[in-house]
């Protein structure tokens, strides 16, 4: 499951890079957004499967399964995801940071056994991805993408994306059965854990893509810039790269 959506993620990122070289924007295209109509129609899939798959089996997997070992797994998976933002604090040349990371994984993984947050709220969890990665040492996002099952991205992010998907823990199975079945829990386990926000989301959102696109946007600008961005100027074609590293 997880190579298919690698591959998925890769084909598209190809595809746009050759429209972006290839084709101007669109006239009328959203700013930061020029594949809008492309992006709306893969979103429209992404809901159609969400509200024929995904959400169902979230939701039944919520009601069954009891919350202490849907916690455990939530740490599992999370506690993997500490260790590779340690490296990609490391990376972005944040020793401090980097060192808490790698504290909190270690912890977690030797007194927890990957299933419990020993450090809980002790050390904070501040995840990173390569994407944060790219946008650190100055690439700019690039235009938005809606990406296949994956959701909400942008060229920069589904660049990183690529790598994220290798630092999964199901990343690590060599056998097939075993990698789709931690995939499957993977991408439940998280569902779950958003339907509430969706829930909400569904209620409130008139326009349910722009408000997600323009959230995903601001959320990723502000994590890039350890939630202290730069004011962005309105319009300029000299605009300064997104993540360049603040003096």
């Amino acid at each position: 499951m997880m190579r298919l959506l690698r591959i998925a993620a890769l084909c598209l990122l190809g595809a746009v890079v050759l429209v972006l070289d290839g084709c101007a924007t669109a006239p009328g295209a959203t700013r930061g957004d020029p594949f809008e109509g492309i992006n709306r129609a893969v979103f429209s899939f992404n809901e159609g499967l969400d509200k024929a798959l995904l959400k169902p089996v979230a939701t039944g997997y919520q009601a069954v399964v009891p919350e202490f070992v849907r916690t455990s797994i939530e740490n599992f998976f999370n506690n993997f995801n500490d260790g590779w933002s340690a490296i990609n604090q490391l990376l972005q040349a944040k020793p401090a940071a980097a060192l808490e990371m790698g504290m909190r994984f270690s912890f977690n993984t030797v007194f927890g056994l990957g299933f419990v947050d020993v450090l809980g709220t002790a050390i904070e969890r501040r995840p990173e991805d390569f994407g944060q990665t790219l946008g650190r040492w100055g690439l700019p996002p690039g235009p938005y993408l809606v990406l296949p099952v994956l959701g909400p991205s942008t060229l920069r992010d589904s660049g990183g994306l690529l790598l994220d998907l290798q630092a999964v823990p199901e990343a690590f199975l060599d056998q097939r059965p075993e990698r789709w079945a931690l995939g499957s829990l993977h991408v439940i386990s998280v569902r779950a854990g958003l339907l509430s926000a969706t829930r909400t989301l569904d209620e409130i959102a008139l326009d349910k893509y722009a408000l997600i696109r323009d959230g995903y946007l601001a959320r990723r600008r502000r994590l890039v810039y350890d939630g202290n961005p730069p004011d962005e100027p309105e319009e300029s074609d000299n605009e300064p790269a997104e993540g360049s590293p603040p003096k």
